[in-house]
């Protein structure tokens, strides 16, 4: 690549969290921040309370719903707390049914979430150990007939592991995070009991958690949860029982405006399948030069961890080094794998991976 179009490459962010956001959503929200639609102030000083925010509130609601195609029984709900606040949420609203629920463990997020609820009730851990890294076959699975609900994490940003399947919970409700993979496929949202997602990743920027809750889960909180992460609360004000975080919640429906400009879910789940397969091949051609261990049925299309060279970590600081030099930034894998991750949100485009892949096939011949 020429120094000259190395100079004019605009920075891409391959981050897990927050994530790429898109320049075009950017751009809107930077012409509006000082005076929003001639207000002549900016959108973080709205007051809650106006209607212009009733009209932000209501609007990102309406494209979610039309986007995922959600269900008139179910209600979307804006939370604070993000993800950690969620995964209390989902305990506080839901396990006083009968005290027990079921969480199936395969990364490092749904065993903090399924520690988070060990707080309010008993938690079954339902595949045959705490597995982080593959998913095990349904069939060994062991869940619990009558638990207050499912819990399980669609796709681990850490693992970089994936569902490729909705589980089958019978009569129990399940409860699914899918902060990291929302709107990247589609979703048949009557299947779940409750959805969760921090936007950060995804849909925005921090400081916003959505839950998509059907209408006969409210009520059925332990008599301990805050008003601030009652479901049914919550509902009752429409997202509005104090000051939401007004600026995640603009910026979100940005974003959803954005992927409805852009094909929709369809759109984004045919990219994010080419932007993935490309990255994997790179991988595979490399010969375990670059690799991913992630059994190939379990792996996910939107974070891709992988080692090189064994887990050089002298040489892997190097390609993170390298890469930073050709503007791609935030690649270092999570603290708790090592390694190197790359997201691949519906930000990022074909030719930023692009980019990425051509670096990796450079740095291979470099330094095998």
């Amino acid at each position: 690549m020429a120094e000259e179009n190395l100079f004019k490459m605009a920075p891409i962010n391959f981050g897990a969290g927050p994530g790429k956001i898109p320049e075009e959503v950017l751009k809107e929200a930077k012409e509006e921040f000082l005076s929003y639609q001639n207000l002549e102030f900016s959108v973080t000083e709205l007051s809650h309370r106006s209607e212009a925010y009733a009209q932000i509130n209501q609007g990102a609601q309406d494209d979610l719903r039309e986007l995922l195609n959600v269900p008139k029984n179910y209600k979307i709900l804006f939370m604070h707390g993000g993800g950690q606040g969620l995964f209390s949420a989902v305990a506080l609203n839901l396990i006083g049914v009968n005290g027990i629920a079921d969480y199936a463990v395969a990364g490092i997020w749904s065993n903090i979430a399924a520690n988070e609820a060990k707080k309010y009730g008993q938690i079954n851990m339902v595949l045959p150990q705490p597995h982080e890294g593959a998913i095990p076959d349904t069939k060994a699975w062991k869940l619990t007939p009558n638990a207050s609900y499912v819990y399980y994490c669609d796709n681990e940003t850490i693992q970089g592991v994936e569902y490729s399947f909705v589980p089958d919970t019978k009569c129990v409700p399940l409860v699914a995070d899918m902060s990291s993979n929302i709107l990247t496929r589609k979703v048949d949202v009557s299947k779940f009991g409750v959805i969760i997602a921090a936007v950060q990743k995804n849909l925005g920027t921090a400081g916003l958690g959505i839950a998509i809750v059907r209408e006969d889960l409210l009520g059925k909180h332990l008599s301990i949860c805050p008003s601030i992460l009652n479901f049914e609360r919550i509902s009752e004000y429409n997202s509005i029982l104090n000051t939401p975080p007004i600026f995640s919640v603009y910026l979100f429906g940005k974003v959803l405006k954005w992927t409805k400009r852009h094909g929709g879910v369809k759109a984004m789940e045919e990219q994010c399948r080419m932007k993935s397969m490309l990255l994997y091949k790179a991988i595979k051609d490399s010969r375990n030069f670059y690799e991913n261990k992630v059994p190939f049925e379990n792996r996910s299309r939107i974070n891709i961890p992988f080692r090189i060279n064994n887990g050089d970590e002298k040489i892997e600081n190097e390609f993170l080094k390298l890469a930073e030099e050709r503007k791609m930034f935030q690649l270092k894998g999570h603290k708790l794998v090592g390694g190197i991750r790359v997201s691949l949100y519906n930000a990022i485009t074909y030719e930023d991976i692009s980019h990425l892949v051509n670096f990796m096939k450079e740095f291979h011949e470099n330094y095998a």
